[in-house]
């Protein structure tokens, strides 16, 4: 049996399947979800059960939304999670989260995320925000910390900013590659994220919040003067307050709103 095997599965390349399995790592993720009987939990991704067993342990019963159909009936018909699960076999990409809200209570959501779609997938759930109490996620290391970056670092784009306007972001622990099978090629971590209220959103579009972000950090090492032509002249910059020597990884999260606010008050 290859490393590719984990349990009876073969992990399959083209869905990115890394098995957790190491129970250290696990027990860190479970006590930081924190699950209780009274818990609206939704896991994405749940694989071969490593967090969704102990989760639901704690729980009594969560959902599951497994793109794998194979991995999905597996998890149906399991003889003592199964009866604790509501099995969604769907691609997380196009699911419609809301539709799991009942009795006004919030989604707390986790997963280990595949690391070729997991930026998208971010960008789906931060539109689910309003219905979201916090959400645990399993990515690659350098993701995360590109997540929680700061202006002024080169790590600092528009993942760290479309982030840090949605949610509070913390790293909670790292996972090194053995602790998977197969092991990747990338060392892994979970974080954190609890979204913002509402009032704290102000962009008045997070449609062009996205663009300026995109076109800010499409040509980084550019000025704002050269990578921000397309949308603002550098008069505009400079009314806004903007210092247009400046590159996109010295603005702060306050100051890509303002842009995008101006944007949206005279370009509409």
């Amino acid at each position: 049996m290859t490393d590719k095997v984990h349990l009876g599965h073969r992990a399959r390349k083209r869905f990115g399947q890394n098995f957790l399995f190491d129970e250290m790592i696990i027990d860190k993720i479970v006590t930081a979800i924190d699950p209780k009987p009274e818990d609206n939990l939704v896991e994405i991704g749940p694989g071969l059960g490593a967090i969704t067993e102990p989760v639901s342990e704690l729980s009594g019963h969560l959902t599951v939304v497994e793109l794998d159909k194979d991995l999905a009936l597996r998890l149906t018909e399991h003889p003592f999670l199964g009866p604790k699960l509501t099995v969604h076999q769907s691609d997380a990409m196009k699911f419609d989260f809301s539709t799991l809200i009942n009795d006004e209570r919030k989604l707390k959501v986790f997963g280990n995320l595949p690391y070729n779609i997991s930026t998208p997938l971010l960008f789906h759930l931060f539109e689910f925000a309003d219905n979201i109490e916090h959400m645990h996620f399993m990515l690659q290391k350098e993701v995360v910390k590109r997540m929680v970056a700061g202006p002024g670092s080169k790590t600092f784009g528009r993942l760290s900013v479309m982030t840090q306007y949605y949610c509070h972001a913390m790293p909670v622990v790292e996972v090194p590659p053995e602790c998977f099978k197969p092991a990747p090629k990338v060392d892994s971590a979970v974080i954190r994220l609890i979204p913002k209220k509402p009032e704290q959103r102000t962009a008045k579009s997070t449609k062009i919040l996205n663009t300026v972000c995109l076109e800010a950090f499409n040509q980084r090492r550019k000025t704002l003067r050269n990578s921000l032509a397309n949308l603002l002249t550098a008069d505009e910059l400079t009314s806004i307050g903007i210092d247009i020597k400046l590159r996109a990884e010295c603005l702060s999260l306050q100051q890509f709103i303002d842009i995008a606010n101006w944007i949206y008050d005279n370009k509409q």
